[in-house]
């Protein structure tokens, strides 16, 4: 459930930044309304707006605010989530598919911050209650590597580090035909689905979104690509390589073709994390890992490189 507020910016607001504006007009905390923003959940005219943005007065805003009685993480262990790296600071994990990295509405299967509240890990408190610790996330249906805050120094460096996009988040999808170029950059700004809250889309008043891609290797009607992100939006590459006509194999909801996902016996769209590189924020030694695709991806690039 959300509660959702809309009102005309006064003039004793015009200027100010959204964060301290929203705040000071509905009681919140900076934070909470930075976080809500980087959400999408705060919007001018019914654009999407950052953190950052200057308020004019007159302006129409729309805030939701989601029930945050949700924010009970659980404990629930999940068989096959591995710890890639931990110390006091961060954790980094490989997450399997079928696991969330936070509660949501609407989500009631396993999640990240239950299997390590459930292990016994401390988390950093800060961020809202349902997504403490959490700087970057994972799709339900995205396996791969994730980092988690331990520490509230880690979270504040982390979080900063990801908004100046120092972070490498390499993934590799395979895609339903063969991209051109080889090699390219989707810069396309994506927002909430008019017609579909459960999805986004490429918007012209969207958020600044940056894809970059190479081909790895070419097969008949599929291409294996490696991709970085400059940017963390929503379902990023989903809606990217969808907005090429080139949608990620077996994604059920962007340019689904269920006759090859069941051929390949995909049950969720080939996208996996497969490396990630951070400096380390509390001695800033600059760390790598990397991540091994999960059975059933495997199983489907096997099939598609025997045709």
């Amino acid at each position: 459930m959300t509660d959702s507020r809309t009102v005309f910016v006064p003039d004793g607001l015009a200027g100010e930044r959204v964060d301290v504006g929203v705040a000071k007009l509905l009681g919140l905390s900076r934070s909470r309304v930075a976080e809500l923003a980087a959400d999408g959940l705060v919007r001018l005219d019914g654009a999407p707006a950052a953190k950052s943005d200057r308020l004019a007065a007159g302006v129409l805003l729309d805030i939701e605010l989601p029930d945050e009685r949700r924010a009970d993480v659980g404990d629930a262990l999940v068989e096959d989530l591995r710890i890639v790296y931990d110390d006091d600071h961060i954790v980094v994990v490989d997450k399997p598919v079928g696991v969330a990295a936070h509660p949501s509405v609407g989500w009631s299967g396993p999640n990240v911050l239950g299997h390590l509240a459930g292990a016994g890990y401390r988390i950093s408190t800060s961020g809202v209650p349902e997504r403490r610790g959490i700087v970057q996330r994972l799709d339900v249906g995205t396996s791969g590597l994730m980092v988690v805050a331990k520490s509230e120094l880690a979270y504040t460096v982390l979080k900063q580090a990801f908004r100046d996009r120092s972070v490498d988040k390499t993934y590799h999808t395979l895609v339903r035909g063969h991209p051109d170029p080889f090699e390219g950059t989707i810069d396309a700004p994506i927002g909430r689905h008019p017609g579909h809250d459960y999805k986004m889309a490429v918007l012209e008043g969207g958020r600044p979104s940056v894809t970059h891609y190479r081909t790895l290797e070419a097969f008949v009607g599929t291409t294996l690509l490696e991709v970085k992100l400059e940017t963390g939006r929503t379902h990023q590459i989903r809606v990217h390589m969808d907005a090429i006509r080139h949608p990620c194999v077996g994604d059920p909801t962007y340019g689904p073709n269920p006759v090859l996902a069941e051929q390949l016996g995909l049950a969720r769209q080939w996208l996996h994390a497969v490396r990630l590189g951070l400096r380390h924020p509390a001695t800033g030694e600059w760390l790598e890992f990397s991540s091994p695709y999960p059975p059933d991806l495997e199983r489907a690039l096997r099939i598609v490189s025997e045709v």
